[in-house]
């Protein structure tokens, strides 16, 4: 019976040491493309950013613009977008093809919620990722 228990053991063991063994995973956001730097300046043109939050309320889904695979905006309104760098890239996010599935833990979105994306085919679940900080771009009022 000693035995059985030592092999048990073993197994988790030696599944560890297989992950650990593939390296640490590199979470250093890539350099976006043209395409995309056009379409983050076009978005957040004439708008100034201000101190990141945590949360934001949430809203309709269908205003979340996807950048790159660590960059969404959260389009409020045309006065008001939120920039949100992902925690580590969600790769596939950009090619916008995915079901994008938000888990929030209340009313709010908010940062280390996660995301996943869902294959519009299969339903085969993709990649798991988090969100990070929530950073508001406002339309500066005019004076006049």
């Amino acid at each position: 019976m000693h035995k059985k228990m030592i092999l048990a053991l073993a197994v988790p063991v030696s599944a560890i040491a297989t992950l650990a063994a593939c390296g640490p995973v590199d979470s250093t956001p890539k350099p976006l493309t043209d395409k995309q730097s056009v379409r983050l300046t076009k978005e957040l043109s004439g708008k100034v950013a201000s101190e990141p939050v945590n949360c934001i309320n949430d809203f309709n889904g269908e205003n979340i613009i996807r950048i790159s695979d660590d960059i969404l905006l959260y389009r409020v309104s045309g006065r008001l977008v939120y920039k949100n760098t992902l925690r580590s890239g969600c790769p596939g996010l950009a090619n916008g093809h995915d079901i994008l599935v938000t888990e929030q833990f209340g009313s709010q979105k908010c940062r280390g919620d996660l995301i996943k994306l869902v294959d519009r085919t299969s339903g085969i679940p993709g990649p798991v990722c988090s969100l990070g900080e929530f950073v508001p771009y406002r339309k500066e009022k005019t004076g006049g």
